[in-house]
């Protein structure tokens, strides 16, 4: 891989770094980018979510599926996009919750760094993808150093909220067995906040809300979810 992995997060990923699957995407993606494919987010902020969230300081964890596919929209944050880029629909009916849920203004941009300071890990579970194409780099390699990201945090001493929009983050966390059989974290589920599913549930959800409560009983503070 090209991108340097942040110090906190070195532990726990090194063992899979060394894997030939790891190896295998790395000279993958030189391959794909040497070949004149547009890949998204550019080298240097693919690993954005680790560097602004070191993991001892992990609070909360939300997972996305793979990054935008359109232009200057992926920045390495699931759900966030850069300011000055329209605020995409599935991020909108998250700001629609954030406003029912704890009254918050619904944010001009879709800039979430905010969040990941204080300790909300935007994790996608592929961290790149091919312009115009969304999915395109799911079963690339990606997987396993998602995968064991998550069980880092899930690892933790530290109880930690795990918020999980959709089947396909319900299904990633299902992977995990340091998730799947702790009872010290807060694991909230429900449907994607996209438009084809946000009607089913994800509205009236309340995770922020939820989140916080859960880390001010167990002495972690709380998260200002003002963006």
């Amino acid at each position: 891989m090209t991108e340097t992995i942040p110090e906190s997060w070195r532990l726990a990923l090194d063992p899979v770094l060394t894997t030939p699957e790891a190896r295998r995407l790395g000279g993958w993606l030189r391959a794909e980018e040497d070949a004149g494919q547009t890949i998204y987010p550019p080298r240097g902020t693919r690993l954005a979510a680790l560097d602004l969230t070191p993991l001892d300081q992990v609070r909360v964890v939300i997972l996305g599926q793979d990054p935008y596919h359109g232009p200057n929209q992926a920045m390495g944050l699931c759900f966030a996009v850069p300011e000055g880029v329209r605020v995409p629909p599935s991020l909108l009916n998250i700001y629609k919750e954030l406003e029912s849920d704890l009254g918050l203004p619904r944010p001009g941009h879709g800039d979430l760094s905010a969040w990941a300071r204080q300790g909300v890990l935007l994790l996608n579970n592929a961290l790149t993808v091919e312009a115009g194409r969304a999915g395109s780099h799911a079963g690339k390699g990606w997987e396993a150093i998602t995968d064991a990201c998550v069980a880092a945090v899930a690892a933790q001493a530290e109880p930690s909220v795990f918020i999980l929009w959709g089947s396909h983050a319900q299904g990633k966390a299902a992977r995990i067995p340091e998730l799947a059989g702790t009872e010290r974290h807060l694991v909230l589920r429900s449907p994607h906040p996209s438009p084809l599913s946000a009607h089913r549930g994800f509205f009236g959800s309340r995770p922020f809300s939820q989140a916080n409560a859960f880390l001010e009983a167990h002495g972690r503070g709380t998260i200002d979810w003002r963006v």
